[in-house]
């Protein structure tokens, strides 16, 4: 698992997502752990490294 940094879009607290680095291409909807807002996240790999990380407002 890798840690990563991210403001949430809603509230814009600094939170920590862990992240599974054996899947390449990720995208799934979790609450804010602050706000419990959903926030939609889009997550690219290669390698073991984040080369792509979106936290996004549904809206």
């Amino acid at each position: 698992m890798i840690e990563h940094q991210f403001t949430c879009p809603y509230c814009f607290e600094s939170e920590l997502k862990l992240i599974d680095f054996s899947v390449k291409s990720q995208n799934f909807i979790e609450d804010c752990e602050v706000c419990c807002n959903p926030i939609e996240f889009n997550i690219e790999l290669q390698n073991g490294f984040i080369t792509a990380f979106e936290a996004m407002k549904l809206d």
